[in-house]
């Protein structure tokens, strides 16, 4: 099954809500849709589910048009941001659900529900009820509906989003295997970038209802093509400073010059916007071409294992990612190292002039 999104527009109360939205989706495929919140996302996945319906637009299943079709009449599977399961149901009972309606043969959904619920590790939950679940199996049980109807079209929209960092973390890996296990079309929407390039696969920026990059997900990320899809693909957002080429060297801010070597050799004479990573700004020195920032700490956010330092050079803020705790004082003056290997150039209008090099690419 192919799965075709042609000028999709939605308007609400004056507001976009999407505008000229255009995507294939290709059999056995998983889909990210990175966003911040209010990017879209959810609306275009109520579109593709058919649950709304947009103001201009069609959407093609296998070339037929389907953009009038109720959900009812649609093969799809939806998973939401909360743990939508009956509470009255054991967790047997809820995954089964679906195929129940369908009037499935009491043997086959037998067979689907403890296929799914292996695949899910809910094999030994089945009779117990909801409540009885923690967050995460809430959250398999409900995954397991969906996934149990064998659906062409599988969307999830932030379907982790409520669950702590280790349940995330676990079910990202576990949803990785099962999708590659199905021969359908996944639509995964997220806010976090990390996530995104977990579950791999093809990739949609959106932002404001625009989409302003399509790709296979570690393409975009290394090559994002303008700083607005850097900012989105980047948790943090990417730190910018100013720069500017002259001499054959690089000066970055008002007071730091250094040779244009590496991918930077190629830039002209002129004014641009150099790019850096969060996690490639560090504390201490990696290697001998870094080059040192003296910045003044504004913030230490020690948020789990990480610390993010936000810090002021020159005049222009920047965040340090830093794997482990530390705590920096306010006002206190530190050095900040960064390799120009990391660099991404920007032009002063915000395009991409030259990333990094990257065999990852």
């Amino acid at each position: 099954m192919t799965i075709s999104i042609e000028n999709i527009n939605l308007t609400v109360n004056e507001e976009i809500y999407l505008k000229d939205i255009s995507l294939d989706f290709e059999p056995g495929s998983t889909n990210i849709l990175l966003g911040r919140t209010l990017a879209g996302k959810t609306s275009l996945l109520r579109i593709m589910a058919g649950l709304d319906r947009p103001d201009r637009g069609k959407i093609f299943v296998n070339g037929e048009d389907v953009t009038g079709v109720s959900v009812r009449k649609r093969n799809i599977s939806m998973v939401y941001q909360q743990f939508i399961n009956y509470p009255s149901f054991t967790i047997y009972e809820n995954i089964a659900s679906p195929l129940k309606i369908s009037k499935i043969a009491k043997k086959e959904i037998h067979r689907r529900v403890r296929d799914v619920a292996e695949m899910l590790h809910l094999e030994t939950l089945l009779n117990r009820i909801p409540t009885e679940l923690s967050g995460g199996q809430q959250q398999r049980c409900a995954i397991a509906r969906a996934l149990v109807k064998d659906s062409n079209l599988i969307l999830l929209d932030e379907p982790l989003v409520n669950l702590d960092y280790k349940l995330r973390e676990e079910l990202q890996i576990d949803l990785q295997d099962i999708f590659k296990q199905r021969d359908v079309i996944v639509v995964y929407t997220t806010t976090e970038p990390a996530e995104a390039l977990k579950l791999g696969g093809n990739i949609a920026i959106l932002d404001q209802g625009r989409m302003i990059q399509t790709g296979v997900t570690s393409r975009v990320f290394h090559r994002p093509a303008t700083v607005k899809v850097a900012q989105v693909f980047s948790d943090p957002p990417i730190n910018l400073l100013h720069c500017s080429v002259a001499d054959s060297a690089l000066k970055l801010g008002e007071n730091l010059t250094l040779p244009l070597t590496g991918h930077l050799s190629p830039l002209a004479p002129g004014s641009y916007m150099a790019g850096i990573r969060s996690n490639h700004l560090y504390l201490n020195s990696q290697n001998k071409s870094n080059i040192e920032l003296d910045t003044s700490v504004e913030l230490s956010e020690i948020n789990g294992s990480e610390t993010f330092i936000h810090v002021k050079y020159e005049t222009t803020k920047l965040v340090v990612q830093e794997v482990g705790v530390y705590s920096q004082k306010i006002d206190s003056k530190i050095r900040v190292y960064l390799d120009p290997a990391n660099l991404f150039v920007f032009s002063e209008s915000g395009s991409l002039i030259l990333s990094p090099d990257t065999t990852a690419c």
